[in-house]
């Protein structure tokens, strides 16, 4: 019997409203840079492919994650702007670390928030995501924080999807077993691959063919199991 249902975050509760681009070329000209959205956008990608993944760590990761996020931004710079002074990398980045937890820059895909109220009487609502602590902070501005009792971030817990480990942890948090639980994302190997190896139920959500109204469905198929 399901008792809790965790979802991610990106992709799955929200999305960004433009794309990663548009938003640093807004921060270059925040700090009088006249920057491609376009090659931003190229230079974000090839940076993000470069990145290490952050190892499991047995407790809190330090800074909540921000010098990884530091790193990455150096790597588009490095791509887009070569010769960006010290100064204007600091002043880049702060600003575009605090623009990412801002109103207006994520957006609830629209079944969100009737699908939440609908769950929310019947079972234990969470977030599991490799996001950092402005996930809070967007989750408040979106106004669907109240619905989750816990909020599960990757840099607390020291371990980031596609690690089983992530859940694990989540739910000795919680208190409950894996087959109590059913997790709802996008991702085939960070979601899907990863809960389901974990033993959780899993709810596969492909916004091309399906949404999460369809989680309802497989709620009910788990029920009668």
């Amino acid at each position: 019997m399901i008792k809790a249902i965790t979802f991610d975050a990106v992709g799955t509760l929200f999305y960004l409203t433009k794309t990663v681009g548009d938003h640093y070329a807004y921060v270059g000209r925040e700090v009088g840079l006249d920057l491609d959205a376009q090659e931003l956008e190229r230079a974000f990608h090839t940076a993000w492919e470069k990145m290490p993944q952050r190892t499991a760590t047995d407790g809190p990761r330090e800074n909540d994650d921000k010098g990884w996020w530091r790193e990455l931004v150096d790597l588009v710079l490095d791509q887009v702007a070569p010769s960006l002074s010290e100064l204007d990398r600091d002043n880049f980045f702060e600003i575009a670390y605090e623009h990412f937890a801002e109103a207006g820059v994520w957006e609830l895909y629209p079944e969100v928030p009737r699908v939440l109220d609908e769950l929310q009487p019947r079972f234990q609502l969470a977030v599991i995501s490799n996001f950092d602590g402005r996930l809070r902070l967007i989750l408040d501005h979106l106004g669907i924080a109240k619905f989750f009792t816990r909020v599960f971030i990757s840099s607390e817990l020291g371990a980031d999807k596609p690690d089983p480990g992530i859940f694990r942890r989540a739910l000795k948090l919680i208190d409950l077993k894996p087959s109590e639980v059913l997790h709802a994302g996008d991702d085939p190997e960070r979601d899907w691959e990863a809960a389901s190896t974990a033993g959780l139920s899993i709810f596969r959500l492909d916004r091309h063919k399906n949404s999460l109204r369809d989680l309802f469905a497989t709620l009910t198929t788990n029920r009668h199991e």
